[in-house]
């Protein structure tokens, strides 16, 4: 492989520095190297950071190819300058046992776009009965350690404890859809205000709230991992805050919709803002974001969700739930956190990839910008300013939340040990 040399990137937001690439790893960082036959990429006033890791992403593959595959999510990622992501187990069939993670797995090999690690299931068939093959998952070649009912909730308490139990013979962590379903039953939308002008089912923040607190209880009497997926009430942070100043290992994720989105916009009946769990309030966004920055909140976690056009473009009621955001994340992010002054770049180095990474365990990513380190990396230009064009999307899906909003910064290299998946803002 040949070598690569970035020159004057601001590494995690610091001071300008040259980044020599040879073959699959940081071979030198430092200022004025040179290197023979080098591809020279200048990078002044760009951003180098750790390739991003998203821990929630929905790749529908195997079962509902008509709105992503492996290789249209993960070239979607690389896009959004993912060197790995974590792939959600609600597929069909689901990904229940150790032949479709490793289906799965081996899918995101033939890509090549960005590591694909599946994350296996709860229970057998995400019906929340029967515990599904946790180590046969784990002992796979997908090497599984991360296991979610997601779309659904774990709510039976006994089936989560034992989850809970089985997962720390091999520092597994089950990571928990919130929502207690009986009181989100017929839910279209967030409980409050707009909900009752507008007429729609509410969808309670306590719903979200009361399955985070038994769960980080019980993950402290299992003395286990528990992670929170899509957390979205300034109550649930409270809960998360009150868990980690006692010591429960918890681990939580925000979405970059529910940094920047609120109830309000349920107003227009434009089904693109469907979605679970639904967006909130003003003060809950703001929450969210304080939560974020002082690390109440570990990670932002994209929850890509592709859908079909036909399951969009439809009334409120009858709409899927979900949006695609793995080519928007970090540009909200910016919007968000660090233009806000919450985060600088280093923050967000933290909060989207090494953190993921952490909690994942996943090998190779997340790791520091030094010499003898992976070569996953992405190259930000922060000063960009873009219109969100969905046709502009690698993703198979278009549902954005985003289309035709001005958002900042833009992926411009993306690096997969060594092996450019973008360059120059394209899909290599």
């Amino acid at each position: 492989m040949s070598k690569i040399l970035i020159r004057g990137a601001k590494v995690l937001g610091g001071e300008p520095q040259d980044v020599l690439i040879d073959g699959e790893t940081i071979a030198e960082v430092g200022t004025g190297l040179s290197a023979e036959g080098a591809t020279v990429i200048e990078a002044e006033g760009q951003v180098l950071l750790p390739g991003l890791v998203d821990l929630h992403t929905h790749l529908r593959e195997p079962g509902r190819e008509d709105s992503e595959t492996v290789l249209t999510g993960t070239r979607a990622a690389a896009s959004g300058g993912y060197t790995a992501v974590f792939a959600m187990a609600n597929t069909h069939p689901v990904a229940d046992t150790a032949g479709v993670v490793e289906q799965v797995y081996r899918l995101g090999k033939e890509a090549g776009y960005c590591d694909v690690q599946p994350i296996g299931a709860v229970t057998v068939g995400l019906e929340g009965k029967k515990l599904a093959e946790l180590g046969a998952m784990h002992d796979s070649a997908a090497g599984v350690t991360v296991f979610s009912d997601d779309g659904k909730c774990v709510d039976d308490a006994v089936i989560m404890r034992r989850a809970l139990e089985y997962v720390k013979a091999f520092d597994g962590v089950v990571a928990q859809h919130a929502q207690e379903p009986r009181l989100t039953e017929g839910a279209q939308m967030n409980e409050g205000v707009v909900s009752a002008e507008l007429g729609l089912g509410g969808w309670p923040a306590v719903a979200e709230e009361s399955i985070i607190a038994r769960d980080v209880l019980l993950a402290e009497h299992v003395g286990s991992r528990v992670h929170i997926c899509h957390l979205s009430t300034a109550g649930s942070v409270e809960i998360v805050r009150w868990a980690k100043s006692r010591g429960i290992d918890v681990t939580a994720e925000v979405t970059p919709h529910h940094l920047l989105l609120t109830d309000e916009l349920v107003r227009t009946y434009n089904p693109v803002y469907k979605v679970n769990p639904p967006l909130r309030t003003e003060q809950d966004v703001h929450a969210l974001r304080a939560a974020l920055a002082d690390g109440t909140i570990d990670i932002v976690a994209t929850d890509h969700a592709p859908h079909p056009h036909e399951d969009k473009d439809c009334e409120w009621a009858a709409a899927a739930m979900g949006m695609v955001g793995l080519e928007t994340a970090l540009s909200v992010v910016q919007q968000t956190m660090v233009e806000t002054g919450l985060l600088d770049w280093a923050g967000v180095a933290d909060r989207m990839s090494f953190a993921p990474a952490r909690i994942g365990r996943a090998t190779g990513h997340g790791r520091p910008v030094s010499a003898g380190e992976p070569a996953n990396l992405v190259l930000v230009d922060p000063a960009y300013r873009g219109t969100v064009d969905p046709a502009d999307f690698a993703s198979r899906s278009r549902n954005t939340p985003y289309e035709g909003r001005e958002l900042p910064g833009r992926v411009t290299h993306t690096f997969l040990r060594g092996r450019a998946t973008v360059m120059d803002g394209k899909l290599a």
